[in-house]
This record gives structure tokens, C-alpha cells and sequence, in this order.
């Protein structure tokens, strides 16, 4: 990697924290901690409530601190835990409508954060910049987990 490669790492890493930081960091008013928001988002990306165990896959992290995140979102009436129909070992995760008002909430929170950190780049500009990241996110071949839907169906 030379120091172009390097900087470009660094410059991307960076602005993903103070992006995340902005629009998920103080969530303190909604009664959530930034990582019971990760759940909340990931649960409300999925068409059919998910089970538990592939909450937990798409956090990148163990079951068990999936439920310690669990618990006090489903104290506070936002998730439900359910007997999935299918395999009643299993557990699914369902929003409630309070949660999704903390979700929508969230939602408009980064959209606010987006528009606010990259006002400062015109149309043409933010296109091009989204045309290079997805061709960078593309020869990576990796599977991605995004809030919304792209061009191309990704």
C-alpha cells in the first residue's frame, strides 16, 4: 500500500466515524445506546422478522451480546421477541410501533448528518463520489449491508 492507498484508508475510516458519531452517537434522548440502534436498524432492513442468531451474524458479534442488547430494547417496548414459526428453538425479533418510531427517527437523523457533510460537494460532485465508492465496494467482492436500495439492486 503506498502512501496514497494509506491516506485514502485512513481519510474513509475517519469519515465513517464522524458520520456514524454525528448521526448515531448521541442517541441518549431516544433511551437507546448506539449499539442497541445497530439492532434496531438491522432488525428494520429485514423483510420478515429475523431470527436472533442472524441479527447477531450481521452485528458481527456472539449471540450472548446480541441478548444483553436484546434485553433492554425489549424493557423498553421496541423489539418483541417471538417463537419463530419454523423452528420454535429459534427466536425472531419484531419491531414494535415504538421502535420503529425510534428507527424512523434514527433514519432521519443520518439523512440529516449526510446532507450536512457533504453539502459542502455539489450534485455532480456526490455522484461521482458514489460512482467511485461503488466501484472500489464492487471489485472487493464482498457482500454489503445497506439501509437502502442502489442502482443495480445491491
Amino acid at each position: 500500500m503506498d502512501d496514497l492507498d494509506g491516506e485514502l484508508f485512513e481519510t474513509l475510516r475517519s469519515l465513517q466515524w464522524r458520520l456514524r458519531r454525528r448521526s448515531h452517537g448521541d442517541v441518549d434522548d431516544l433511551g437507546i445506546t448506539p449499539a442497541q440502534g445497530r439492532v434496531l436498524r438491522v432488525v428494520g432492513r429485514c423483510e420478515s422478522a429475523p431470527r436472533m442468531g442472524e441479527v447477531a451474524e450481521r452485528l458481527h458479534i456472539a449471540p450472548r451480546s446480541l441478548t444483553d442488547l436484546v434485553d433492554p430494547l425489549e424493557q423498553a417496548q421496541l423489539l418483541r421477541r417471538t417463537p419463530d414459526p419454523t423452528n420454535r428453538r429459534s427466536l425472531q425479533l419484531v419491531l414494535t410501533p415504538a421502535g420503529r418510531a425510534v428507527l424512523d427517527e434514527l433514519a432521519r437523523r443520518s439523512r440529516q448528518s449526510a446532507a450536512d457533510a457533504f453539502a459542502v460537494l455539489d450534485t455532480a460532485d456526490r455522484r461521482r463520489l458514489l460512482d467511485l465508492l461503488h466501484r472500489v465496494e464492487e471489485a472487493l467482492g464482498e457482500p454489503h449491508d445497506r439501509p437502502w436500495p442502489t442502482r443495480g439492486g445491491h
